[in-house]
């Protein structure tokens, strides 16, 4: 009786795994995803559980040097923006408390800690009613007007999610380690520039400008909601312990147990799409720049920076243009022809003295 090819190869495996015998690419592979695994081990180092909660909870409490620290360094920042000094926001940067409040938060939603995470989100919610107040002040005293920087923390694009997306993984894994995290942490908040956007929407806030301040608020806001998320995914890899015990009573059921574990499910499905709906609008934004881009808007007339500040600070912006207008006038022997270069801003609205000062 002859055998087909799959009878044999099913034989011919049943009798590897008899005698204990592996091909050789199977070996190959095993010991490759074996040193992956072992490379890429976050769990290896990691501070014990009681240290991770305390280094993520103990951000979301304020006190009066918090405070006055967040004050001094959100005026510092407000200076950066306004004079355009990359050297001040970064140095505002280097203080800001605001991270603490973050990872904290990401912290109560991750392990399921009601009492933490509304802690956390009220501790945010107050520095941002400070921050606000202490750059609104500053920008109605200031004398100069709207800057590149201003205009930059306050259009959110795919590139910010993901500059946020990677610095809340940093943040989440510094501060799960063995060894005190404080330079790591510097430098995250540093790259995901949590400050210089409430910054802009302090400025929107002084000038009357509902459009810049939701676009630098929602900026914000991405930033937040996508440090968080990478925070969140960090500790849910290191298996930090749930809170289990929903009702506070020191006793954890097994219906309790049960509950936690369906809750948990629950929320990391809402948490992927919510964040999802939210980047939706910033995905948007910068489908239409590169759009623009690949269409030639960008050239060396500015176009498109200067779209972006006018659509910032004019009410009822639509359109920006640069052309080159030609006119022939006659002269003694044949025509001259002049070439002027002609900018038209296009508004929804007829503008003010004000308004056209800006523009």
């Amino acid at each position: 009786m002859e055998l087909d090819k799959q009878q044999i190869k099913r034989l011919r495996e049943r009798h590897h795994r008899r005698h204990g015998i592996r091909p050789a690419h199977s070996e190959a592979m095993e010991n490759i995803t074996r040193f992956l695994k072992r490379a890429f081990n976050i769990r290896e180092g990691r501070a014990p559980y009681h240290v991770i909660r305390k280094r993520f909870v103990n951000g979301a409490r304020l006190t009066g040097s918090h405070l006055c620290i967040l004050i001094i360094a959100m005026l510092i920042a407000s200076i950066g923006l306004d004079i355009d000094s990359d050297i001040a926001i970064v140095g505002a940067m280097l203080i800001c408390p605001l991270m603490g409040s973050v990872l904290a938060m990401a912290y109560g939603i991750a392990t399921l800690d009601r009492e933490i995470t509304v802690e956390a989100v009220a501790s945010l919610a107050l520095q941002m009613a400070f921050c606000l107040v202490t750059s609104t002040l500053y920008f109605k005293l200031s004398p100069l007007g709207t800057t590149a920087a201003i205009i930059d923390n306050s259009t959110p694009t795919v590139w910010d999610l993901t500059v946020a997306l990677a610095g809340g993984f940093a943040g989440g894994l510094g501060n799960s380690r063995d060894q005190e995290p404080a330079t790591l942490i510097a430098g995250v908040a540093v790259a995901t520039a949590l400050m210089p956007p409430l910054c802009a929407a302090g400025y929107g806030i002084a000038i009357a400008s509902g459009s810049l301040f939701l676009s630098a608020l929602y900026e914000f806001g991405i930033n937040v909601v996508f440090i968080a998320l990478a925070a969140e995914a960090v500790l849910l890899l290191l298996r930090v312990p749930l809170k289990r015990d929903l009702n506070g009573d020191g006793i954890v059921t097994a219906e309790e147990d049960a509950e936690v574990d369906e809750l948990s499910r629950k929320v990391r499905r809402r948490i992927i799409v919510g964040t999802t709906i939210f980047a939706i609008p910033c995905i948007v934004m910068t489908a239409g720049s590169i759009g623009s881009a690949q269409a030639g808007v960008q050239d060396g007339y500015g176009v498109t920076e200067t779209t972006r500040e006018l659509a910032a600070v004019l009410p009822g912006f639509k359109d920006y243009t640069v052309a080159v207008e030609t006119s022939a006038t006659e002269g003694d022997e044949e025509g001259i022809v002049e070439r002027e270069i002609v900018a038209h801003v296009t508004t929804s609205e007829a503008l003010g003295a004000h308004d056209r000062h800006v523009a």
